[in-house]
């Protein structure tokens, strides 16, 4: 098959780790008989200092065009400035926006040989292999009012929680699908003893689950949900909740898997390309050094093998490489080894 690809390097040890993962896919389609084409765009601080934006509406358009979108991370010291009116993250939240991509999904993998790169119990990890279903496009990222005001004399910060009944709606059916195909558990969090977008998105996941009598629901609130993770991840199956709390529970899911470089992730709306990232950020202190993990954004690679290309014995070979390298030792400096960038990833492209 044929496919364009546009890359969104970004900024930090993005474009070195999606170096790795455009090498990765190159040499699928040359192993498989495909084409892909790679077009290259800015985003992020890069951007910011390019154009004065962090995502060009050409480039927004570019991706619309494409089968899918590879994302390396954006932000770093540069562009922290509390104050400043145009941000990396902007970039990012203006490309989710503008593709429908209203699905995150964050598998959560333990590999057995890197146990001991987790703080966590050995007996803790094993078998831990669930995912996370996080809400894209909704709540305190997106709603409003937002900005600052002062009132009486005091500055006042707002962000506006905000939930649609539909955006919880197809969030839930996206959970209770997967669920479908994997061990029928679906965990929804939330915090409903507290907000009503909450209380909301309780009654609307309960109404979706009488749709999927196979599987099991439980609710949970999100502080209990952040405990269970450490004390005894292998209960969870599939987790779908809201932007924020995806959002943090899910590096809070890094320590599990021994380093936040090996968490791939697919963000997926209806119809459209697909967006893959690794979910860590830009690692400035490591930047240009060739020593980041580049694992995360192969997998990422291999979600974007899968669900934006329907190539299932492709992705699943990608997967497989990589559980390949990590048993045969290869370890970057995250993971407690030695290996660079590009050492980790050529080791991947042996095995496949």
């Amino acid at each position: 098959m044929k496919a364009h690809i546009v890359v969104l390097s970004g900024d930090g040890i993005g474009p070195e780790v999606t170096d790795a993962a455009v090498k990765v896919l190159d040499h699928i389609a040359q192993k498989f008989g495909h084409t892909f084409t790679f077009e290259y765009h800015l985003i992020g601080g890069c951007a910011i200092d390019a154009y004065g934006t962090a995502l060009k509406d050409e480039t927004l358009e570019a991706c619309k065009r494409s089968d899918a979108v590879l994302l390396g991370a954006v932000g770093g010291p540069k562009w922290d400035d509390p104050l400043a009116t145009v941000r990396p993250e902007q970039g990012l939240l203006k490309l989710r926006k503008g593709l429908g991509l209203f699905a995150n999904l964050r598998p959560v993998k333990v590999y057995q040989q890197l146990v001991d790169a987790s703080p966590l119990k050995p007996e803790v990890l094993t078998g831990v292999d669930m995912i996370v279903v996080r809400e894209l496009t909704g709540g305190l990222y997106f709603g409003e009012p937002k900005g600052r005001k002062e009132l009486e004399g005091h500055l006042h910060a707002i962000d506006t929680m905000d939930y649609a009944e539909y955006e919880i709606e197809r969030i839930a059916e996206v959970a209770f699908k997967l669920a479908k195909q994997r061990k029928k558990k679906v965990t929804s969090v939330d915090k409903a003893n507290v907000l009503e977008t909450s209380r909301l998105w309780r009654q609307v996941v309960t109404n979706v689950a009488k749709r999927y009598p196979e599987v099991t629901l439980e609710h949970m609130l999100v502080d209990t949900a952040s405990m269970r993770l450490i004390t005894s991840p292998t209960s969870f199956d599939v987790m779908v909740t809201e932007n924020t709390f995806g959002d943090i529970l899910t590096d809070e899911a890094s320590v599990l898997a021994g380093s936040m470089g090996m968490l791939p992730s697919a963000s997926l709306g209806t119809s459209g390309p697909g967006l893959y990232e690794p979910i860590h950020g830009s690692a400035p202190d490591i930047a240009g050094k060739g020593i980041a993990n580049p694992l995360g954004t192969i997998l990422s690679a291999a979600l974007l093998l899968r669900y934006s290309l329907k190539l299932e014995r492709e992705a699943i070979a990608v997967e497989t490489a990589v559980a390949q390298a990590i048993a045969d030792g290869c370890r970057t400096k995250d993971l407690g080894g030695a290996m660079t960038t590009q050492e980790m990833s050529k080791e991947v492209i042996v095995r496949l």
